[in-house]
């Protein structure tokens, strides 16, 4: 069943997806433990924590990435627009158009730049005409903050462009097919402090259209970029709320001492 369309973006607050007693298990190892949070429109929602607590695991659920991963098993519930993602009706191939991901190293497919940016709104039969799919193919590059870079070398490799622009380029991909959520998984920890510069104006930029949710080692990034923090330890989400507030007066110790380097 193809998914509905979520219509114009709503306002700061509104949540498009919502998250209720999540539990993940890879085999009879338990990862994640009863994660409840809504995802917002307008917003970009950063997961920290240590190594291993359980972010990205979170992260893969909501476009369930986690399917191919052998003995892993979810459990809870995870609603798109009201719609659960998990149950048999839905179509995992458009749940993943509208819920898009950008991975932690850069990974264009080996195609031209031209090709990766279209290969989406190709396979979804979002254009209906060569003039269409150049002018989204341009428009997702521009949105992407790329376009200036790479008009003329559309035909070159998206894979002999710099790590940065890689990036960009991954991330113009994800949009091209109008994606409601954004997921970004250590999206600058593969590229140079220019190119991260470049990324986080671009999210900024991005979340007035998307909700986005980024997984960040990086406390000053998180800092910098996220309107709200949900701390996770060893499997638990401790702590969510704004992110001045989490950095500043966090109610769990383990986020406190997480966020004040004492360990993590």
């Amino acid at each position: 069943m193809p998914l509905p369309s979520a219509g114009a973006p709503g306002t700061l607050g509104e949540p498009l997806m919502a998250a209720r007693g999540v539990n993940v298990f890879y085999g009879a190892k338990q990862a994640l433990r009863g994660v409840s949070l809504d995802i917002r429109r307008g917003e970009v929602l950063a997961l920290i924590g240590p190594s291993g607590c359980g972010k990205s695991t979170f992260l893969r659920c909501l476009n369930r990435m986690n399917d191919v991963v052998e003995g892993a098993r979810v459990e809870g519930e995870i609603r798109l627009e009201g719609q659960d993602i998990y149950g048999p009706e839905m179509d995992v191939v458009l749940l993943r158009a509208r819920v898009g991901m950008v991975a932690q190293k850069p990974n264009p497919f080996p195609k031209s730049v031209y090709d990766n940016v279209a290969y989406g709104p190709r396979i979804h039969g979002l254009t209906s005409s060569r003039a269409e799919l150049d002018a989204l193919v341009e428009r997702s590059l521009r949105d992407a903050a790329l376009w200036d870079e790479v008009k003329d070398r559309l035909r070159e490799p998206g894979t002999s462009l710099s790590g940065g622009q890689q990036q960009r380029l991954c991330i113009a991909r994800a949009i091209a097919v109008s994606p409601d959520v954004l997921l970004m998984d250590e999206p600058c920890s593969a590229i140079d402090p220019i190119a991260t510069e470049r990324i986080e104006m671009l999210i900024e930029q991005l979340r007035q259209r998307y909700a986005i949710v980024i997984v960040t080692h990086n406390m000053q990034q998180a800092a910098r970029i996220s309107q709200r923090t949900a701390y996770f330890h060893l499997g638990e989400m401790l702590e969510i709320g704004p992110t001045h507030e989490v950095f500043t007066a966090a109610r769990s110790e383990k986020a406190r001492d997480y966020i004040s380097g004492r360990f993590g």
